[in-house]
């Protein structure tokens, strides 16, 4: 027989403390339950046994109502859905659904051109400091993050053309590359933290490298930031390339 590691869809590694054991008599028309508590050793293996308490069945079931309050709490807004979101995707009976290794769910939204902290690895030799970037488009899945750049500041429409983001870090199709940054996509989460979530992700990481040759820019990407950093200038948006996409082919 085949074993599958699964472990990598996991991402943590979960070790059981405890088991329920159910019982139940030979009486097909009104059966008496029994519940038994299993304390496990560090083995998995069982050590003691007892009734299940009315404590531990109150907490088990605050628990198990938490997490679906939680699952189903993943892209609803606190309010009003946010002005600057463009398209929300769910998964299930009209509830979404933070976590599956196939990565349910998505939102697509933007940000007008502003000053963010950027931080670069000392490599480039692009000093870390606030700095002017142009208007973003952004896509996100609970796993994975797409990042394109808009060349006019306003809000975008479906046939409204894409341009690469002028970034490091990112590739050809948009997606960004997170390095070492550890995602936590099984964090349920509302719409409002969802999109803060990304975007600290994105701008809290040092940008390193440029993936791929193709033309990010119309200067070399290097020259543009280190021009940008030395000065306090709005960010150049004629400096931008199209990437030949729409907002809607990306949805």
């Amino acid at each position: 027989m085949k074993y599958t590691d699964l472990t990598p869809e996991v991402g943590e590694v979960y070790r059981p403390t405890s088991a329920l054991v159910f019982y139940e008599d030979s009486n097909r028309y009104n059966p008496q339950s029994y519940v038994e508590y299993l304390h496990l050793d560090s083995n998995g293996n069982p050590t003691s046994a007892q009734p299940l308490t009315l404590d531990q069945a109150q907490a088990l079931a605050k628990t198990l109502t938490c997490q679906k309050e939680q699952a189903q709490a993943f892209l609803i807004p606190k309010g009003i859905i946010p002005r600057r979101v463009l398209h929300l995707s769910h998964k299930g009976e009209g509830q979404a659904v933070w976590y599956s290794h196939k990565g349910e769910g998505q939102a697509v939204w933007y940000s007008k051109a502003q000053k963010k902290q950027l931080f670069f690895a000392s490599s480039l030799a692009i000093e870390s400091k606030e700095v002017s970037i142009p208007p973003l488009l952004w896509k996100a899945t609970p796993k994975s993050l797409w990042i394109y750049a808009l060349a006019k500041n306003q809000k975008p429409h479906l046939n409204t053309p894409l341009c690469y983001a002028p970034f490091f870090n990112v590739y050809e199709n948009g997606n960004v590359c997170m390095g070492s940054v550890q995602v936590d996509e099984r964090k349920p989460s509302c719409l409002e933290d969802f999109i803060t979530q990304w975007e600290d992700y994105f701008f809290n990481s040092y940008f390193s490298h440029q993936l791929g040759s193709y033309p990010i820019t119309k200067i070399p990407l290097i020259t543009l930031w280190q021009e940008l950093t030395q000065s306090n200038k709005p960010f150049p948006c004629e400096l931008l390339n199209p990437n030949h996409l729409t907002l809607q082919q990306i949805l």
